[in-house]
């Protein structure tokens, strides 16, 4: 295998990782949205009206609001740093990436 072939490979392979680090950081901040959404609704809730959550198929009524808002913000936390390891990697590969074309078009 010549430079040029080891180099149009190492280049495809940033160019995938980074694409697989879009698609994660977008379902993450989707699930982030939507835990902040659940958050947000339990809070303007009626405190006298039943709360259910999705088990499998079946919808149990929350008997205890506060842990589930503590087990909410834990989940979007965790979301959160995910994510954020998630965005140093994706800077990463896209400075690699650059390096890499540069390189591949100076030959």
């Amino acid at each position: 295998m010549s430079n040029a072939e080891a180099a149009a490979q190492e280049l495809q392979a940033v160019a995938q990782e980074l694409q697989m680090v879009r698609s994660q950081l977008q379902a993450l901040s989707s699930q982030i949205s939507e835990i902040s959404i659940t958050l947000d609704s339990l809070d303007s809730q009626d405190p006298d009206r039943p709360v259910y959550r999705a088990v499998g198929n079946l919808l149990l009524e929350v008997s205890d609001r506060e842990a589930l808002r503590v087990e909410l913000d834990a989940s979007r936390s965790a979301f959160a740093d995910h994510s954020s390891k998630l965005e140093e990697r994706e800077t990463s590969l896209v400075s690699q990436y650059e390096e890499l074309v540069k390189s591949f078009e100076s030959r």
